[in-house]
């Protein structure tokens, strides 16, 4: 929708200064040339606590490095007839195209539950692997309880 201006210090296509492009780009490669000859002790003593970290036989904790942040989300448990299972009701308010309102949508999520989640309790459930044929979901913490 709209363009982005150009930086004055980017230099600009002219047929009149090629050797003046040549040589900012000679010293550029020049400067990190001279920063990659000390980058490679550090890297090298950085990385080896993180091996031994990771070689200690403790696999949970160097795979959950390497995975990506996962989904989080926040909700209300509609439902907790089955073990060990809850269903989690997230609202979220999404803007209608035509009218310019917020509309409220609704999701529902089915969880697995080691906490004890009751109905009517606020709480956070985070992605996880298939863990049957509708339950990707699983209860983090309780936010807050239902008021009896």
């Amino acid at each position: 929708m709209f363009r982005r201006k150009k930086k004055d210090d980017e230099p600009t296509d002219t047929p009149g200064t090629p050797e003046t492009t040549e040589s900012a780009q000679s010293e550029a490669s020049a400067e990190p040339a001279a920063d990659a000859s000390a980058k490679p002790e550090q890297a090298t003593t950085a990385a080896a606590p993180a091996e031994s970290a990771a070689g200690d036989g403790d696999s949970k904790a160097a795979s959950s490095k390497r995975r990506g942040n996962r989904v989080q989300k926040v909700g209300t448990v509609s439902s907790d007839k089955m073990q060990k299972t809850v269903v989690v009701r997230v609202d979220r308010l999404v803007l209608h195209r035509k009218y310019r309102r917020y509309v409220r949508r609704t999701s529902k999520f089915m969880a697995h539950d080691e906490l004890g989640a009751t109905t009517g309790d606020r709480v956070r459930i985070v992605e996880t692997r298939p863990l049957s044929a509708n339950k990707r979901w699983r209860v983090v913490e309780i936010v807050q309880k239902a008021a009896k």
